[in-house]
């Protein structure tokens, strides 16, 4: 079973990263562009097709919320006491908790879901639900907790960048147009699909330029023991709230999943935004997106017996 993980999802994902990658170092892609595209055009049309086609009930949508909630809330109180422990001060603080709590959810945590599960409407929505709630959590708390430590204040700018993402208006709407049980005219279903099926493609060569202009640093211990965190301690209490909850099949599995995401882009693009800790934020990306390759294939493996 490992050995077709390995071929059949890790492989062709890890395979179109470092495609990505060579074309940014061969060719200089236009970064922002591409970041651009995924945000608001390929990511939005993702989730709001998942929502649309979901076999989601209303009860697993609260089930699924309910998890995200604690499992994040979990991580910030472990973040927090090993961050106080360490004697970080409030910047790295604010850095080191962004990189356990904002995970990959979309660019890569998509495309593995949508590999793992062949595309499974159930699967699909919860993992897109799980990326909306991220995306919240990214420009909510992850620019509070820097802005906190750097700026004092400022949070005018937050509220307008929030109500700017596109991904909760797609998420709501996809809910209620799956709720109305409302048909879509041709002239948008077509457009919206095509958006969709480009989403793993161009998310995972998007990611594999991001990462590439990160160099390697291999001393830092505070990077290793957020690594740690993010892909061992992450997962396990995803599995301890799947089985708090009493899930079970496809759910389970999903959910399981999704906690073992490396930690996200966002997290070092906040701290580069705001000039708080880029150096340790762009590592924690690097490092823990290359060491995924074998907890992935491990994770998935186990959550196939749920």
């Amino acid at each position: 079973m490992i050995a077709d993980i390995m071929l059949e999802v890790v492989l062709p994902v890890f395979l179109l990263i470092a495609v990505g990658s060579w074309m940014q170092k061969v060719f200089k892609l236009d970064l922002y562009t591409l970041a651009k595209i995924n945000f608001y055009c390929i990511t939005p049309a993702a989730v709001f097709m998942s929502m649309y086609h979901s076999d989601m009930s209303g009860e697993l949508l609260g089930t699924v919320t309910l998890f995200y909630a604690l499992y994040v809330l979990i991580l910030y109180i472990v973040g927090s006491v090993l961050a106080r422990s360490l004697r970080m001060n409030k910047g790295m603080k604010a850095a080191f908790n962004n990189s356990i709590m904002l995970d990959n959810a979309g660019n890569y945590g998509l495309p593995i879901n949508s590999l793992v599960f062949r595309g499974d409407p159930l699967a699909s929505s919860i993992q897109a639900l799980v990326m909306s709630l991220q995306a919240l959590l990214t420009f909510t708390y992850g620019v509070l907790s820097i802005q906190g430590a750097k700026l004092k204040g400022n949070y005018r700018a937050v509220i307008i960048g929030f109500l700017k993402m596109p991904v909760p208006y797609a998420l709501l709407l996809g809910i209620l147009f799956h709720m109305g049980n409302i048909p879509l005219p041709t002239f948008l279903s077509m457009p919206l699909t095509y958006a969709q099926q480009s989403m793993v493609a161009v998310a995972l060569l998007t990611l594999g330029a991001q990462i590439v202009k990160y160099p390697i640093r291999l001393y830092r211990l505070d990077v290793y023991i957020s690594t740690f965190l993010r892909l061992l301690i992450g997962p396990a209490i995803g599995i301890s709230i799947v089985l708090l909850l009493g899930l079970q099949g496809i759910a389970a599995q999903a959910l399981i999943i999704a906690s073992g995401m490396p930690t996200g882009v966002n997290a070092s693009i906040l701290a580069e935004e705001y000039d708080n800790e880029p150096d340790f934020a762009a590592q924690t990306v690097l490092i823990s997106t290359l060491l995924n390759i074998i907890t992935i294939t491990a994770l998935i493996s186990f959550a196939k017996t749920f």
